[in-house]
């Protein structure tokens, strides 16, 4: 084992040398005209919505109607123009962005010479109901609050000094108008909220892609989100039920389908549907009754399409955008999760830890922070698993790997049908008979936009358990960066890793760190801390812990690789995607009114509000399955111009990973620590000490106590820093639904 220690200072003689490339002025000054464009963009829209419960709100948009409400799409093409037509250009616009400057932005820029606190990297609440939150996030909850809370009392005061409620003498009469008058405003500030309630969970959005937010972390603020809007709509339908219930009409106003005006029974159905979703949701009952959530979740079908019938066409349109584009993103994963995907080989590792390598094509990109969804039809037709990769993008062009623990029900079946067919394989080898081949269906690769670990030229990688998936991804792409001489920022790295049973030792030991980087200690600081947690001596003899072994399955494939229609995949295609059904659906509704609303003077709102979803349905099958269809033939041309002999070469490649044993001289400082866990305001104090005034990454993958005590020593060190200690960054890599 190698006396350096992490904490030294790298030799200079060490340092490798890149040539970092400018960004040429033109390019520059455009990304920046791009970034202002879309600043004003969402500023005026912004604007639009903070002064919409005032005068000055009520003249705009009456002008704005007057102006608008003359064309073919009438006072409904209107409003959506309004509240979704903002969005709809940022996102055009953010594909001209990312399309641009993705391979600029990817690029490690020389380390700054002195720390600097980050937004979004700084953890300002650990603990709680919305559990870490950053300075960046805790700013968006309190201006989001803001305007809740602004437009909800602007509303009421306005509301009760109207002369309509002012001219009512009886204190019971004015009582219930007051009442049914806050309904409608609580309901129009659901709209608002349902207008965001969509946007983070598109997986593949550019939105996200452009703010690089990735799925895993804007699932949260869906989250926040959620728990808002149902709150608002239940005190929307609160308030009514209250006020129908004083005139004593309570029944008749809940079934009530009208087909001028609002209709009441489908808004039922609707807030109904929603708060079942909602209920089930709730962590007690999501924690213990997964399936039950995610069974119920699919009702949000249900919720939007009978809030369209509830309010109309025109009402509904102030939160269409956000659903549309959900839609869009829906549509594309529903068709990249049909095809099935080869299992190039799977596993089982006595540590309880199942391995699967995945077959992709070489045009597929993804970094090594990425995520997966992957269902195994032999399993289940309904159940989709997150798993973060195991595999470096470098590792090989057609194969990606994950690691999966075995601790639930599905987890047990799939490894009982590997064992299975390994044995039956065994069998079979004397007789030369065919192996049983695996499949897979899989969403994804998602993940951020840009492989943010190699812009920290320090990182403390924190894991617990089967967190380690990830920063063995992580540890691989750095290795090959360095060996290949291709930027990469990461000079020391400290990996803590907790873990209950020393048998799951080997999966860190797996990586062979000097075959694939040959005196990487030269250039690379490494230190790993292990702490086995239950147990208090080593169960193996000494070197036995770094041998990983286990049944494995290496089925022929058939040819079936990942689909790259995916929203994080090829830019211009995604852009593509985005653009012409937008276009489709305006020419959809367009068509729509010239042909029958028009001609047969279509006037129900209900009705107008079921045209105009099968409008958004429509659009996005044929015209973005038209886009699909031919995006798709683009795909296989390509795959058909991949060389076999270079895909054989990798998965023979991909079998052999992780069966090999480490060499006898390590070059990189490790510890193992047994009957303890890891104090982390000691090791993250040492470090203050030791590696000085400089900007530290620190990634978490764990369970929420980990990412809760990381986040708070992380907060802590910040807050206590003195003139020549590091910032930690906090950055969290844990999926938790």
């Amino acid at each position: 084992m190698a006396e350096k220690s992490a904490y030294e200072p790298l030799l200079e003689k060490g340092r490798k040398n890149y040539d970092y490339e400018k960004t040429p002025l033109f390019l520059s000054c455009m990304k920046w005209v791009l970034k202002i464009i879309m600043w004003v963009i969402f500023v005026l829209w912004a604007t639009v919505l903070v002064i919409y419960p005032l005068e000055l709100g009520d003249q705009f948009f009456l002008k704005w109607i007057d102006a608008t409400s003359h064309t073919l799409f009438g006072i409904t093409g209107s409003i959506f123009l309004l509240f979704g037509g903002p969005l709809f250009l940022i996102a055009f616009l953010a594909i001209v962005q990312v399309a641009i400057f993705k391979k600029e932005e990817v690029q490690e820029k020389p380390a700054s010479k002195k720390a600097r606190f980050r937004l979004w990297t700084f953890p300002v609440i650990v603990d709680g109901p919305f559990g870490v939150v950053s300075a960046g996030e805790f700013i968006g909850i309190l201006a989001f609050s803001v305007f809740i809370i602004w437009i909800a009392s602007v509303f009421i005061i306005k509301d009760s000094n109207s002369s309509s409620v002012s001219a009512i003498q009886s204190l019971w009469e004015k009582s219930v108008l007051m009442l049914e008058i806050t309904g409608l405003r609580f309901g129009l500030i659901g709209l608002f909220c349902l207008a965001f309630l969509f946007l983070p969970v598109s997986r593949g959005s550019i939105l996200l892609r452009l703010i690089d937010i990735p799925f895993e972390h804007a699932a949260r603020y869906h989250v926040w989100l959620g728990h808002l809007t149902m709150v608002i709509f239940s005190l929307h339908g609160l308030f009514y039920v209250i006020a129908w219930t004083m005139k004593g009409t309570l029944i008749q106003e809940l079934l009530d389908w009208k087909n001028i005006g609002i209709a009441n029974l489908p808004g039922v159905i609707s807030l109904s549907a929603g708060l079942l979703m909602w209920v089930t949701s709730l962590p007690p009952v999501r924690r213990v009754q997964f399936e039950l959530f995610f069974y119920t979740h699919q009702l949000y079908v249900v919720f939007v399409v009978f809030l369209a019938l509830h309010v109309g066409d025109f009402i509904f349109s102030i939160a269409a955008a956000g659903i549309f584009l959900f839609m869009l993103d829906r549509f594309l994963r529903f068709f990249q999760s049909r095809s099935t995907v080869d299992i190039v080989s799977a596993k089982c590792l006595p540590c309880g830890t199942v391995e699967l390598i995945l077959s992709k094509p070489a045009s597929l990109h993804y970094n090594a922070l990425s995520w997966i969804f992957v269902q195994v039809r032999e399993l289940s037709w309904l159940q989709w698993h997150p798993f973060s990769v195991s595999s470096s993008p470098l590792d090989g062009k057609y194969h990606i790997a994950i690691l999966i623990k075995v601790l639930g029900d599905w987890t047990e079946k799939l490894r009982g049908l590997i064992m299975n067919i390994s044995d039956q394989e065994n069998q079979k080898k004397a007789l030369l008979q065919p192996y049983r081949s695996i499949t897979a269906s899989v969403e994804g690769p998602y993940g951020h936009e840009s492989p943010y670990h190699l812009t920290y030229p320090n990182l403390i990688l924190v894991a617990g358990g089967i967190g380690i998936s990830p920063f063995l991804a992580i540890l691989n792409d750095i290795l090959h960066r360095i060996n290949e001489n291709k930027p990469c920022s990461p000079r020391k790295i400290l990996i803590v890793w907790a873990v209950k049973k020393s048998n799951e030792l080997p999966l860190l030991h797996s990586v062979d760190m000097e075959s694939m980087c040959p005196r990487f200690s030269d250039t690379l600081n490494l230190e790993i801390q292990t702490y086995v947690t239950r147990e208090s001596e080593p169960s193996l003899e000494e070197g036995a812990v770094h041998k990983l072994q286990g049944s494995s399955v290496f089925p022929i494939p058939s040819g079936s690789a990942m689909s790259v229609l995916v929203g994080t995949g090829h830019i211009i295609w995604s852009g593509i995607y985005l653009i012409v059904p937008t276009i489709g659906l305006v020419i959809t509704l367009g068509l729509l009114n010239i042909f029958y609303i028009n001609p047969y003077s279509i006037s129900y709102w209900w009705y107008k509000g079921l045209l105009f979803i099968a409008c958004m349905v429509a659009s996005v099958v044929i015209f973005g399955g038209a886009t699909v269809g031919l995006w798709n033939y683009w795909d296989k041309s390509v795959s058909k111009m991949e060389v076999p002999e270079d895909f054989k070469k990798d998965s023979i490649q991909s079998h052999q990973t992780g069966n090999h044993e480490t060499s006898e001289q390590e070059n990189f400082t490790s510890t193992i620590r047994y009957g303890v866990r890891p104090d982390f305001r000691d090791i993250f104090g040492s470090i203050s000490e030791k590696w000085g005034d400089v900007d530290i990454g620190v990634i978490v993958c764990g369970p929420p106590t980990l990412q809760t005590s990381i986040a708070r020593e992380c907060r802590g060190q910040n807050i206590n820093r003195q003139k020549n200690h590091p910032i930690f960054h906090f950055n969290s890599h844990s999926f938790d639904l």
